[in-house]
């Protein structure tokens, strides 16, 4: 069995460069799903993640056919995508999730026709739906950085304006914000840290990058501030493990993160049920001292 020890040996094994180019990969990607995940949580859109992650399909399989790249493929798609659904859930008439169920379902439906004209695809389409650490590459790593310090800092700058929007749209609009360019803002957000995870984590669990972080840090957080620290830290420390336990036993790496994560999260759930049983406890206790 590969111990800690060993595994952190192995990060500098230059024989095995592909395991830290893996390991930073996973940890960019927590950082910037955890973040813009706590938006998400807010707004009570966590399908939206399972969305955009199959939206970008049609532009992996338009990539593969022209021999274009993969992961802009998949941004360019996955952005057209967020554009149309945050147009379209202007109209009060049409609830957010079902423009998205909408748009999800016809972008994968497109996605396998183009890719149906393509002989020989399976190889590398199969690497984004299930991801792959040993596809990671220099240039893929700072790719990543470059979108993910993008991203960060977007959120940055707009955090106020997303956190009014997403508490009250009707207050938003009373106080002349933009409402629709910061929805389109926070989709194309949430699209870009998407296709940041595709080649480590895979297209088909992305989304639990997106919701088991921000869930667990909403358990433990009672601010908003706290929760967008919690959660990155959450998300990094649960992939750091996940591919650790999926070096050391020879399992699927994208599998092996996210049952990391979920298995942390009942943890989370566990201490925080406890917490608030002792907290009663007590209570009810000065109650009885006091009477």
């Amino acid at each position: 069995m590969i111990t800690p020890l060993d595994f952190l040996f192995d990060l500098f094994n230059p024989s095995l460069a592909f395991l830290p180019r893996a390991l930073a990969a996973v940890t960019l990607a927590s950082l910037v799903t955890g973040v813009v995940g706590c938006h998400v949580m807010m707004r009570g859109m966590v399908f939206i993640g399972d969305a955009v992650a199959h939206s970008v399909f049609p532009g992996l399989a338009v990539a593969f056919v022209i021999g274009g790249n993969l992961v802009f493929g998949g941004l360019i798609a996955g952005v057209i995508t967020a554009v149309l659904v945050a147009i379209f859930s202007q109209n009060q008439k049409l609830r957010e999730d079902s423009v998205i169920g909408i748009f999800f379902a016809g972008s994968f439906a497109l996605g396998i026709v183009i890719i149906s004209l393509a002989p020989g695809y399976s190889g590398s389409i199969q690497d984004f739906l299930f991801g792959s650490i040993v596809g990671v590459s220099r240039g893929d790593i700072a790719q990543a950085a470059a979108m993910s310090a993008g991203i960060l800092l977007l959120l940055w700058l707009f955090h106020r304006q997303l956190v009014t929007v997403s508490l009250d749209r009707e207050s938003a609009r009373a106080l002349g914000l933009p409402v629709l360019w910061l929805d389109i803002l926070l989709y194309v957000l949430v699209t870009v840290s998407v296709v940041i995870s595709l080649q480590t984590l895979g297209n088909v669990l992305v989304l639990a990058l997106i919701v088991v972080p921000a869930s667990a840090s909403r358990l433990a957080c009672r601010r908003l501030g706290t929760m967008m620290l919690f959660s990155p830290v959450f998300g990094v420390l649960c992939s750091t493990a996940g591919l650790y336990f999926s070096w050391a036993f020879n399992l699927p790496t994208g599998g092996t993160i996210v049952l990391t994560m979920v298995a942390a999260f009942v943890l989370v759930w566990v201490f925080t049920w406890m917490r608030s049983r002792v907290k009663l406890r007590l209570r009810a206790s000065y109650g009885n001292i006091r009477a």
